[in-house]
């Protein structure tokens, strides 16, 4: 089978499932990257040499090979680049997936600006009889694609899978020691609202008593806040915080974490960092906001999740609530670690998502179908991205 992803750029979250493609299809399979990545994740350490990769084909180097590729291969996934030789190959009836995140992540509400919906409707409601299949790269991607009837029956569970390791029991088994680390790493951005764990970090040494050190690595527009918040609540002798480190130093942070925060809001479409936290075996608190957290964390609960309020004090006040849990109950701790661990390692991994890729193909090119109960290419729900407000506050 001849097969192309054509995207923005190679990723190191990318990078593990383009190699396992190559590994069943060798050169039958091909990365298009249409861009070059932007500095901000470069400095994040993200940069990969797409030279050093003899899979990937660059387009403004190779326009006609791409174009040659969209048509002649078996099957083509398109996420993350807007290439009109894209929609050619839709047109012409192939097998095509289109692997996207949340349409909608600052709200639905835009989605009935009378522009904007006919032309979504045109980019996907068309396809709804063609065999283009939406792999839905977050728990709220359904619901967001649902408003423009596209996609029935035809929308699969997908995600990012970044490197999975495999660590041994003893590996993964934390130290006994007084204080619990706990973990959050990121890009400091509003949406990303690292401040929902210094408010918890706060609340769970004032109220809860509970020892524990915090670190948080990351940079953006919030951190000289994260920093004066540190400052004016006095936890400078708990809470550390690092600039960006490269993504394998984040990964051994993960290993001698206990606990990881994943704080963000919808607009974390999916959020690769709760796939590597769980692998390195932390126990989780998160939101249920990001996009990730349902299919990886609440499924077969393997982790905490905190319902997301439009209100920082109900988040902080939630998530502290979780961390207290974690904290002070470690056969809980210990379990959703293990947990954790089973469900990145057995099920959502890029190993398992490119066989299943693969045999799905097979199964619909020889006019037939391949579903699964869980996990990648399973059928997902339609969950509703709701964000809860904070109760009333008695007269």
């Amino acid at each position: 089978m001849k097969f192309t992803f054509i995207t923005n750029y190679l990723t190191h979250h990318q990078l593990p499932f383009c190699l396992e493609m190559v590994k069943r299809l060798g050169d039958d399979f091909k990365l298009i990257a249409t861009n070059s990545m932007e500095e901000e994740r470069i400095r994040m350490g993200w940069d990969l040499d797409p030279k050093a990769y003899p899979f990937v084909i660059q387009t403004d180097e190779y326009e006609g090979e791409c174009r040659r590729l969209m048509m002649e291969s078996d099957a083509v996934m398109c996420g993350g680049a807007s290439v009109y030789y894209v929609l050619e190959r839709m047109d012409a009836g192939k097998l095509t997936y289109r692997y996207h995140e949340r349409l909608y992540k600052t709200g639905r509400i835009h989605a009935f600006a009378p522009r904007g919906y006919i032309k979504k409707l045109k980019e996907h409601t068309k396809y709804r009889r063609s065999p283009v299949y939406l792999l839905c790269a977050g728990a709220y991607v359904p619901a967001d694609f649902s408003l423009f009837f596209s996609y029935p029956g035809k929308m699969l569970k997908w995600g990012y899978f970044p490197e999975c390791i495999e660590y041994s029991e003893e590996q993964r088994r934390r130290p006994e020691r007084e204080k619990l680390k706990l973990l959050w790493t990121g890009r400091m951005l509003k949406w990303k609202h690292p401040q929902t764990a210094v408010h918890a970090a706060k609340l769970l040494k004032e109220e809860y008593g509970v020892p524990f050190e915090l670190e948080m690595i990351g940079e953006g527009e919030c951190r000289s806040e994260i920093e004066e918040m540190r400052s004016r609540y006095g936890l400078e002798d708990i809470l550390t915080i690092r600039d960006f480190i490269r993504p394998e130093e984040v990964r051994r942070k993960m290993l001698d974490a206990d606990i990881y925060l994943m704080t963000s809001d919808h607009q974390e479409g999916w959020g690769a960092v709760v796939n590597e936290a769980m692998n390195a075996g932390c126990a989780l608190a998160a939101s249920t906001a990001a996009g990730s957290v349902p299919y990886l964390l609440m499924e077969k609960q393997c982790g905490l999740a905190y319902p997301f309020y439009s209100s920082e004090k109900e988040n902080a006040e939630y998530l502290a609530m979780q961390l207290n849990h974690l904290c002070t109950e470690e056969d809980m701790r210990n379990t959703l670690s293990r947990l954790a661990y089973e469900r990145i390692t057995q099920l959502w991994n890029a190993s398992v998502a490119a066989e299943r890729l693969l045999e799905f193909s097979e199964a619909v090119l020889a006019g037939g179908q391949k579903c699964w109960e869980e996990g990648p290419l399973s059928a997902p729900p339609m969950m509703q991205p709701i964000v809860f407000k904070p109760p009333k506050e008695p007269k």
